[in-house]
């Protein structure tokens, strides 16, 4: 499914410090003489968690848009008035120096933790406190550049794609990661308003299909406020609206497909292990590219969509994986001590393989660039499996 189960989030994440040292692989028993709660709040004041610095050239920049579409009701609240959304901006800036942008707000943390049954466990400042690379307000570089929009998975804010937006724009992206309004357990809006997930309560009498078919009408209201004579960003002349794709995670990814369905300005999308809850229509998606990346197992919802991506298509499968490893929660596990067993893959292998891969197919499809990491099996990559191709 796309939403985290309370148990897998613990493991994923890695927050189970009450049980576990920071950087150990086994538990850390306090000392006989103190308390286990003063062992257990001196591991957590010791944990600073920190996203890989990004392997591309260029500096990163970041801003924050807030976008209101007057013309469509919230889908999840309709007494709420306007559907809303947060966009965080990620582009190719100039060498500068700075505060870094904050991986998340306080209460978006605290909310996720809440939700988990882990505020007792890790305190918030934690996790909103993972040092990210990007600065805010940084100086753009010079020059236009393909755009890359981001959906996040059901339940999750969209900071959980934080890694691979930082290393897209480092590599000549600019990156709109978009929060849905009510679609995350807490996700931070202007006048300190937390959104929680309503939709969480109703998506099962409205359908899963309802969520990427909303999303895309989110995506294209994005785009047409980026791409605007008079463009709701400040440093919107440097996307290049002839070149624009989209990724997601899990029902992020689903919702690729269904913006590129009824929007032609996406020439190419990724979907990171999301069901296509939305089928992939028999008439396909103009055949436009379009790749698939997820786990070991056999996902029979993608092998009834697969015919139906009738461009230049990938499906690869990565041993070791889990649901979550396309995102940012294995490397904060990792720097925990801790990762779900059945998911052996190590955080470092897991960024490195969704950055590359994402990043080989947007240069490949969007700047024209050859990328062989895409024609086959690499010995660089043996976790990845070419699973299909077409």
């Amino acid at each position: 499914m796309n939403r985290l189960p309370r148990g897998a989030t613990a493991a994923l994440l890695g927050l189970s410090l009450a049980l576990l040292g920071a950087g150990t692989a086994h538990p850390a028993p306090a000392p006989e003489s103190a308390p286990a709660d003063v062992s257990v709040a001196a591991e957590r004041d010791r944990v600073h968690l920190e996203l890989p610095r990004p392997t591309g050239p260029l500096a990163v920049g970041r801003d924050t848009l807030h976008l209101v579409d007057a013309g469509r009701p919230d889908p999840w609240v309709p007494e709420a008035g306007a559907r809303e959304l947060m966009v965080s901006l990620y582009y190719p800036a100039r060498s500068g120096h700075g505060r870094t942008a904050p991986y998340m707000t306080t209460d978006e943390a605290r909310a996720f933790l809440v939700d988990r049954d882990l505020a007792e466990v890790v305190p918030a400042e934690t996790l909103s406190g993972t040092r990210t690379h990007a600065r805010p307000g940084a100086t753009p570089a010079r020059g236009k550049f393909p755009l890359v929009v981001l959906s996040p998975g059901f339940s999750v804010n969209r900071a959980t794609l934080t890694l691979l937006a930082e290393e897209l724009a480092s590599r000549g992206y600019v990156v709109a990661a978009v929060d849905h309004a009510y679609e995350s357990v807490g996700t931070t809006f202007p006048g300190n308003r937390l959104l929680t997930c309503v939709a969480c309560d109703k998506v099962a009498e409205a359908g899963y299909e309802a969520v990427p078919r909303g999303r895309a009408q989110d995506v294209s209201f994005v785009l047409d406020r980026l791409t605007a004579r008079s463009p709701a960003w400040r440093h919107a002349g440097m996307i290049d609206p002839a070149r624009i794709g989209m990724a997601g995670h899990s029902i992020g990814g689903a919702s690729a497909a269904s913006t590129m369905v009824g929007d032609r300005r996406v020439r190419a999308g990724v979907n990171l292990d999301g069901r296509f809850f939305d089928p992939v229509p028999a008439g396909g998606i103009g055949g436009r590219p379009f790749m698939v990346l997820g786990t070991e197992s056999e996902d029979t919802a993608w092998a009834q969509d697969w015919p139906n991506l009738d461009g230049w298509k990938r499906w690869l499968k990565v041993a070791g994986s889990g649901h979550f490893t396309f995102t940012d929660i294995p490397v904060l596990a990792d720097q925990l001590g801790l990762l779900p067993p059945e998911e052996p893959l190590s955080g470092d292998r897991s960024q490195k393989i969704t950055r590359r891969y994402v990043t080989a197919f947007f240069d490949l499809h969007l700047k024209g660039v050859d990328r062989p990491l895409l024609d086959g099996p690499s010995s660089q990559y043996p976790e990845v499996r070419f699973h299909r191709t077409g």
